[in-house]
């Protein structure tokens, strides 16, 4: 998801990134701003980036660095999805703001890598100075493999140590062996050098997240975690992902916009638990929290203390450290490549199942969100019937105002995308204050959001059109439904992963010749990111490596997008729960999917014709649900009420 800029709001109301408690969980807020845009570009704004590349092809052909490429990730040194400010160095560099991608800068030539979802957005952002790789399509290789395929024989190809995995910097060095290539580790980021306003990291406050939201004492956790490494033959563990800090010591944070985590690192041995944060972000509150199980030390001596880690262990041997595949090169080079196992994390796999108090939270947070959505499209329908001018960012912040209202919310968890007709094609659009559209009632609206509560984290899409649809957009919209409901009302084996499911999907798509180039859904942090692995549906292989669980939480979002006319896409949240069967063959146990999320579909873009008995029975009965659930906590919103009670009769 993409940044928005704040623009000027009447004091009453002032969007906010994420919404700091007291301790007490009061209903008092600060008014921490949301940041809706990058501060060095707008949304979709062409960069001059050439004074940017110059500068940094300078300090490439210094003696001191010596290097014919630079890689520059998106990702910061805890390999977040979502990244502070401070750490938006690709973004900087290449002017390019959407949330993945990788650029790739030599003497001559910068490249930008990148996957469907943000090819139109790229090409916009992107000057003259870029040149777009697009990941996934034929003869396009993926950035690791452009270094050993297309650069020059000898290349010094100069990397942050801190943004690159240990397990990708293997590879990749043995693939640059043939031309007799080498990674060189820097030990400045030259992108820091040449960034003169670079803002500094953030040290927002940290707070305990009470056991009646998690439904597990971060003791329990760590005794679980500990049990797991006793399995592996490990003593260490390193915990360097920040929501995996969050999860396993019952904290959150504000440290990057719209997830509630803290820059921090957890290090797990037999006999002790460390954690390496700002103290300055601790009060009395979270040190009792923690109580005297937990080591606190300052967040700059982490690295130092893994240097004498490795020194230990080198001298007793025998011991290993199990390190995260998705650390970074620098964590493994400190402790020692001979004192590591690489493997992936047992608390991705733990955090990824939820228990019954956190399934709940999902519940309960996603009908006060439903509620906050009716109110919306009630409110944004009645204004679009009164001729009234309202821009894409104008009605993202009346959604926000309406969340903002219910119980436990603490801020978005990621900024809205609020489309309009043409705008809705770009996947992970964002609107740029001032420079955006007018939502017009004659054409496809697209509304990807979601919030962030004390008990559950929401993601919800859906897609109306509050005039007369074209055949067109129904078909295409019917198809996309249709997928969707193939997703909800799947049921399977034990041991499928969402690889396999993804084609369900697709296939009324498909049989329109259509498609989407995005997965289909991805795992949901309670009171965390809004993405969360290790789990997913979709086409990625990586997907097939983890079957879906009881207890995992992943959205369900299926779409289309007509390229210059309208975008699609419908979202719900799931959870995996087990399902009961007339049989159960080969004793494997079989699964579904029960929906949390709560929102009418849009019945006027629908062509019922193209619907089977079973989709319209399945779309009764969710309206009936929803209406249900939903219309208690709009009992005060007469226009709230109705228009859900119209949304939500029998088709």
């Amino acid at each position: 998801m993409l940044h928005l800029r704040l623009r000027s709001l009447p004091l009453a109301f002032v969007p906010r990134r994420l919404v700091l408690v007291s301790f007490a969980i009061s209903r008092t807020r600060s008014t921490l701003p949301v940041r809706r845009y990058s501060t060095t570009m707008a949304a979709h704004a062409t960069v001059d980036t050439f004074s940017r590349l110059k500068a940094l092809r300078e300090l490439m052909a210094k003696p001191e660095y010596n290097v014919q490429a630079v890689v520059v990730p998106t990702e910061d040194q805890h390999f977040s999805e979502y990244i502070a400010q401070c750490d938006e160095r690709r973004a900087f560099i290449s002017g390019f703001t959407g949330s993945a991608g990788c650029a790739v800068v030599t003497p001559q030539t910068a490249y930008l890598f990148t996957d469907g979802r943000y090819f139109l957005q790229a090409s916009k952002q992107l000057d003259q100075n870029w040149t777009l790789m697009k990941q996934g399509f034929p003869d396009v290789p993926t950035w690791q493999e452009f270094l050993s395929k297309n650069l020059e024989k000898h290349s010094r190809i100069g990397i942050d140590p801190t943004l690159i995995s240990a397990s990708d910097a293997d590879s990749i060095q043995k693939a640059l062996q043939p031309k007799q290539s080498e990674l060189v580790s820097m030990s400045m980021n030259l992108v820091d050098l040449v960034w003169p306003d670079r803002p500094s990291r953030p040290t927002n406050r940290v707070f305990p997240l009470n056991v009646q939201y998690s439904g597990q004492s971060h003791a329990e956790k760590l005794k679980t975690v500990r049990d797991e490494l006793q399995k592996k033959d490990v003593t260490s563990m390193v915990i360097n992902m920040l929501d995996e800090v969050a999860w396993l010591f019952n904290l959150r944070g504000s440290d990057i916009d719209f997830n509630p985590v803290f820059f921090a690192y957890g290090l797990i041995h037999e006999d002790k638990t460390l954690l390496f944060v700002n103290e300055a972000q601790l009060d009395d509150s979270v040190r009792t929290h923690l109580g005297d199980a937990v080591e606190v030390h300052p967040y700059d001596t982490f690295f130092t203390y893994l240097d004498r880690l490795g020194a230990d262990l080198t001298a007793k041997k025998g011991s290993k450290v199990l390190v995260s595949d998705k650390a970074s090169l620098a964590v493994a080079d400190a402790i020692g490549q001979s004192n590591i196992v690489v493997t992936r994390s047992p608390v991705t796999d733990l955090k990824a199942i939820k228990n019954e108090v956190e399934i709940e939270g999902f519940r309960q947070s996603h009908i006060r969100d439903g509620a906050a959505l009716v109110r919306y499209f009630a409110w944004l329908e009645e204004q679009l019937n009164e001729g009234k001018e309202l821009s894409e960012s104008d009605v993202a912040d009346q959604l926000e105002k309406y969340r903002a209202e219910n119980d436990h919310f603490m801020g978005l968890s990621f900024p809205t995308i609020s489309a309009t007709g043409p705008n809705g094609a770009i996947i992970h659009y964002q609107p740029e204050r001032n420079n955006d559209a007018e939502v017009k009632k004659d054409q496809v609206y697209l509304c990807d959001s979601g919030a962030q509560y004390l008990d559950g984290t929401t993601d919800v899409t859906r897609t109306y059109h509050f005039g007369t649809p074209s055949a067109e957009e129904k078909r295409a919209f019917t198809r996309v439904l249709q997928g969707h409901i193939a997703i909800d009302t799947a049921i399977f084996p034990n041991g499928t992963t969402g690889y396999i499911l993804d084609p369900f999907a697709r296939r009324p798509l498909w049989e329109d010749g259509l498609d989407y180039r995005h997965g289909t859904g991805h795992g949901v942090g309670h009171f965390l990111n809004v993405h969360e692995g290790p789990h997913g549906i979709g086409v990625r292989i990586a997907y097939n490596n983890t079957p879906l669980k009881p207890g995992m939480t992943v959205s369900n979002e299926p779409g289309y997008y007509a390229d210059g006319g309208y975008g699609i896409r419908i979202e719900n949240v799931v959870v995996v729960r087990d399902a009961r069967t007339p049989h159960n063959f080969g004793d494997k146990g079989y699964l579904r999917f029960e929906h949390v999320t709560l929102c009418p579909m849009g019945k006027n873009l629908i062509d019922a014709s193209l619907l089977s008995a079973k989709e319209k029975e399945w779309l009764d009965a969710y309206h009936e649900e929803v209406l249900e659930k939903v219309a208690p906590l709009v009992q005060k919103d007469e226009r709230a009420l109705k228009w859900l009670q119209g949304e939500c009769s029998p088709l």
